[in-house]
């Protein structure tokens, strides 16, 4: 007779396949987004280029089901829960962090951001067609996406395997934050390593950040002519792109 396999052992290879799944997922995000593929690929296949960022975008979505389903179906005990002013506090931050996404979408280009322009007016160039600008949240901080997207997910109930989750997406966020930086230093120049100096990565600091008038200077002074608007001329805002999405 065939021994079953106890219930621990179980459980701990379900939590090491769900790890292997997301380390995979952010992997394959990071290669897909680095500006040398898409170099590789425009200088290949420039055919490709037009639609590359829609099928990015839609790998990016399908790919995350497997790993999603299996954090949401860990059954496991919980390693922690909000309650009473807790459960209140916690929810009311990560139900700001979700406006304040919102929110910020009109300082993103949505058109470039789904691939629907690069198809629009097929355009075979990898590099960002953005210039460099400064929206408000980006004077407090340089990756706001995912600062709220870090609020939203540690203000939830942990159990083992959400816990994995979180961790693994906070250290992708780290490393791809970086990486994401080098792209946006090839993009913008001097203008990106003047800014990075002065606004914090991930977490918003107090006593570091750009105000309205240090943030228009720092624009203006490198030719760029917009300051938490969109350009009616070309239709998008004209932002320093550091999309959660890393492309």
């Amino acid at each position: 007779m065939q021994e079953s396999i106890p219930i621990e052992q179980s459980t701990q290879v379900s939590l090491i396949i769900l790890a292997a799944f997301w380390l995979a997922y952010f992997a394959l995000h990071s290669i897909l987004a680095s500006l040398g593929l898409k170099q590789w690929l425009a200088k290949r296949h420039p055919r490709l280029m037009p639609t590359y960022r829609m099928v990015y975008n839609a790998l990016a979505l399908l790919l995350l089901v497997p790993p999603l389903w299996l954090t949401f179906s860990y059954s496991g005990p919980w390693l922690w829960r909000w309650q009473g002013m807790g459960f209140w506090i916690a929810n009311g931050l990560a139900l700001i962090a979700v406006l304040g996404v919102f929110w910020s979408l009109r300082y993103y280009d949505g058109q470039e951001f789904l691939g629907l322009r690069q198809w629009r007016l097929h355009q075979e160039s990898p590099l960002d067609q953005e210039r460099f600008h400064v929206s408000p949240l980006h004077r407090f901080v340089r990756h706001p996406w995912y600062f709220l997207a870090l609020v939203i997910l540690w203000t939830r109930d942990m159990n083992a395997a959400w816990l994995i989750t979180v961790s693994l997406a906070t250290l992708y966020f780290i490393i791809g934050s970086r990486l994401e930086e080098a792209k946006l230093i090839q993009y913008h120049g001097e203008v990106y390593k003047q800014y990075r100096q002065k606004v914090p990565g991930l977490v918003p600091l107090p006593w570091r950040f750009l105000s309205k008038k240090t943030a228009s200077d720092l624009v203006s002074r490198y030719g760029s002519t917009d300051v938490e608007s969109k350009n009616p001329e070309h239709g998008h805002s004209q932002g320093a792109k550091i999309h959660p999405s890393q492309t």
